[in-house]
């Protein structure tokens, strides 16, 4: 499930869709449903009680009482058709915050809740779709489904209390913009974390004796570039060496694990190992 949704959060990043239409929904469902669902059949269309009577959904609380009834089957053509307008901003006429626009196409979903199951997994892909299409590019690394996951009581409350207050959307909208500040905390709390992290280890990797210093600029600069790769002439024009001694360094930290060569048509492109920070530890 967990790498479903990754799937698609990658292919909204990679793929940039302007605009929202029902078939890209559908889309997004059928990868975040995938081997998951019951009846493979119901990923990518709408639920459809008439072929399986379990998909005639409700949402029920703990104690089995029904907390949300989702509109009828035979409306969800047109309100996914609707969702999708205001999703492109074609509605309403005045101007609405981006953020807001997103927040609210979370909650539109989740309540008509079209599929048969993986609403709030496809809900909260479309909120990530909405803001990174307005370049809010910082959100990609935001990882706001898993506070959803820690407090599930929390999110559940908060569509509940817009519900039983006439739809009353300030409870929701108010929910996530916490959310959002609290993730945006947490995001800072890990660079920080990992920024330490790295002065640590670069520290280290600085006073290995058993390297030169081309060397241990080499795995210094690979600590914070771990997928830029080096080759011998781009480490030769950096340092102003020979092409022997620029080979020597590589293939010397290759066999102290710190690096791993692989080919690329004739060249031999050299990589920070996977577990460089490992390593160092050592």
């Amino acid at each position: 499930m967990i790498l479903n949704n990754f799937n698609a959060m990658r292919y909204l990043v990679d793929n940039r869709q302007e605009t929202l239409t029902p078939e890209f929904v559908f889309k997004l469902h059928r990868m975040i449903t995938e081997k998951t669902l019951k009846n493979p059949d119901a990923a990518g269309r709408f639920r459809n009680s008439s072929i399986d009577p379990d998909e005639n959904i409700r949402v029920y609380g703990n104690d089995n009482e029904i907390l949300h009834t989702p509109p009828p089957e035979d409306e969800l053509p047109k309100r996914m058709k609707a969702m999708c307008a205001f999703a492109n901003g074609k509605k309403p006429s005045f101007f609405l915050h981006p953020v807001l626009r997103a927040i609210i196409l979370h909650f539109w979903l989740a309540y008509d809740h079209p599929f048969v199951d993986g609403n709030g997994r496809t809900a909260r892909t479309l909120f990530y779709w909405a803001i990174l299409k307005e370049g809010y590019w910082l959100c990609e690394f935001l990882s706001i489904s898993s506070i959803f996951r820690k407090a599930p009581a929390k999110y559940s409350q908060a569509f509940l209390k817009t519900e039983t207050d006439d739809n009353d959307l300030t409870y929701f909208v108010i929910y996530h913009l916490k959310t959002i500040r609290r993730a945006i905390n947490d995001l800072h709390k890990h660079i920080q974390r990992k920024s330490t992290e790295i002065k640590e280890l670069d520290k280290k990797a600085r006073s290995l004796r058993s390297l030169n210093h081309r060397q241990k600029a080499l795995v210094s600069h690979a600590l914070k570039n771990p997928d830029i790769g080096v080759t011998v002439y781009s480490h030769q024009g950096a340092h102003d060496v020979s092409y022997a001694t620029a080979r020597s360094d590589l293939l010397a930290l290759t066999e102290k694990n710190l690096l791993v060569a692989e080919k690329t048509g004739k060249t031999r492109v050299f990589y920070p190992t996977p577990d460089l920070e490992n390593q160092l530890n050592k």
